[in-house]
């Protein structure tokens, strides 16, 4: 996925940056390949999510499994404490999930943060900005 989006930046850069041969402003461009920090933002923001997903959806791939193996293993089985606790654990990462994901996306994208900001915070009058 990350070399996916490096290679979407590269076309796009390609395309939307001046002739190589041409100065910009003291530093050339050779052929359009260095990323802009925007890009790389862009890239550390997904494969962050990304993770952040994985990692908070494996109880539920792991116990969905063990319930695949051991039919046992369900509400109404032998192991029903085990299965309630991994289903509370599972439950719980999914709302971690969501709750680290407002960080994220708040610390990375800038629009997201300016609407953040304009619906949270008020300015000393009480009134929204």
């Amino acid at each position: 996925m990350t070399t996916k989006l490096y290679e979407a930046t590269r076309v796009r850069s390609s395309h939307t940056r001046p002739n190589p041969t041409k100065d910009t402003g003291g530093e050339k461009i050779l052929d359009g390949t260095r990323m802009s920090a925007k890009d790389i933002q862009v890239i550390q923001s997904v494969v962050l999510v990304c993770i952040i997903f994985i990692l908070s959806q494996l109880p539920f791939i792991l116990y969905s499994t063990a319930r695949f193996i051991e039919p046992e293993f369900s509400d109404k089985g032998r192991y029903v404490f085990l299965f309630r606790l991994c289903t509370t654990v599972s439950l719980t990462c999914s709302f971690l999930n969501a709750s680290v994901n407002i960080f994220v996306y708040y610390t990375y994208n800038t629009k997201y943060r300016t609407a953040f900001l304009s619906i949270f915070c008020a300015d000393d009058s009480g009134e929204r900005q």
